[in-house]
């Protein structure tokens, strides 16, 4: 019950609750069919024994009239006993029959009316069942459709008041996947409207900061370039070697990181989309050599050349990073990049990570324990990955003591 949505639980508990109705009201139907038929069956002894053992043998027209009025009983004119008799006997339905060494009494009916028939020693009479229709069932049944009706209506009320949540609902995954610029819509000042209204107002105070933040950075990272380059250029003009070899280090450390937090900055951005084009995975290991500026890099192809649905740029620096990080950490200095089917495999020699993935996906993860690098190659990778619809993977291949960092689309099981 926990993992069922509101408007779910609803439709089960109306359903549930319409079911209910519906089986009670068919049962008291079944009840009440029975009761009728048990009272009927009483009134027609009442009838018998009345005719039968307790009426005298010769009785006058007062008594009858009198006894008619109490049982709901009218005398069938004489001119129509002989039609109605023979109507009788060609379709009438017997309903009741009783009788006594007195006689006997029987009920017909015939084209929707019932006829007690009385014979006895010393007359026949033909009756009509005058008795007045009673409207239980009727009314029972008007009870049952507006309990029902006034159901739906409060389900279809209660359904109209939250559907301004699925609305909300919507704009809160448009936000959530990207779209910067939504705003959320509320009409009402009722619950589900503050809600909404929080909402917007935690949104705009988003958007405010997400501007106020790069813009710092574009700033930030624009200022610092050009004292880099100013000393840069100062450190080439130091005649002692040693010093000079110290201050380039450390320009060029400042220089990349700044590359890498621009380029963290740029993917990570909610506006950022990738450019999808139909590509070569060989083009795009292509572009990743050039991208790592090292003359003649011990790198092992064994693919199969597939065409990829991807951001060729992007995942050309993807494998820019995991090459460069076998190249820095592996024990043998060259890289192994190789296919298994729609997943990419690029392998370096050495021990293996110390703790789990995740830990060296979160930014600056490495800078405790490694003196190359800020930590960002994985971050930035584990990124362009999720914009390109793959994951990252890795295990170790124990018999030839290799890290392998597998690049997964996200449709492969």
């Amino acid at each position: 019950m926990r993992h069922l949505s509101v408007t779910t639980f609803i439709h089960i508990l109306f359903s549930v609750t319409l079911s209910i109705l519906l089986v009670t009201f068919l049962l008291f139907l079944s009840w009440d069919k029975d009761r009728r038929k048990i009272e009927e069956f009483k009134r027609y002894q009442l009838i018998s024994l009345t005719f039968l053992s307790n009426l005298k043998l010769s009785p006058n027209k007062e008594e009858l009239k009198k006894l008619y009025k109490e049982l709901y009983l009218k005398p069938v004119h004489r001119k129509k006993v002989a039609e109605l008799k023979l109507k009788i006997e060609d379709r009438g339905d017997t309903l009741f029959s009783g009788g006594s060494e007195l006689g006997s009494v029987r009920v017909f009916l015939v084209d929707g009316m019932r006829y007690v028939y009385v014979q006895r020693m010393c007359y026949n009479l033909l009756l009509k069942d005058n008795q007045p229709k009673t409207y239980a069932f009727e009314m029972a049944l008007g009870l049952g459709l507006f309990f029902m009706i006034v159901l739906l209506l409060l389900y279809i009320a209660i359904l109209k008041k939250l559907s301004p949540l699925k609305e909300l609902h919507k704009e809160i995954e448009k936000f959530a996947h990207g779209d910067m610029q939504t705003r959320i819509t509320y009409r009402n000042e009722d619950e589900i409207g503050k809600i909404a209204k929080s909402f917007d107002e935690a949104i705009v105070h988003i958007q405010t900061l997400s501007h106020s933040k790069n813009l710092f950075m574009r700033n930030i990272m624009h200022e610092i370039r050009t004292p880099l380059t100013t000393g840069r250029i100062a450190v080439e003009l130091i005649d002692e070697p040693q010093i000079q070899e110290i201050l380039m280090k450390a320009f060029d450390r400042m220089h990349t990181l700044i590359s890498e937090l621009a380029e963290v900055e740029r993917i990570t951005t909610y506006g950022f989309e990738p450019t999808f084009e139909f590509v070569h995975l060989s083009e795009c290991i292509a572009l990743a050599k050039e991208l790592l500026m090292v003359e003649n890099p011990s790198l092992e192809l064994k693919i199969q050349d597939v065409q990829l649905h991807t951001d060729s740029k992007l995942m050309a620096l993807v494998l820019k990073n995991l090459i460069d990080n076998g190249f820095k950490y592996g024990k043998e200095k060259k890289v192994l990049v190789r296919t298994h089917g729609s997943v990419i495999e690029v392998i370096s020699y050495g021990s293996p990570l110390e703790h789990p993935l995740s830990y060296y996906t979160e930014p600056f993860s490495q800078a405790e324990k490694r003196s190359e690098g800020f930590g960002l190659g994985l971050y930035i990778v584990d990124n362009i990955l999720e914009k390109l619809g793959y994951r990252l993977g890795y295990r170790y291949g124990e018999k030839e003591g290799s890290n392998i960092f597998m690049l997964i689309p996200k449709s492969a099981r």
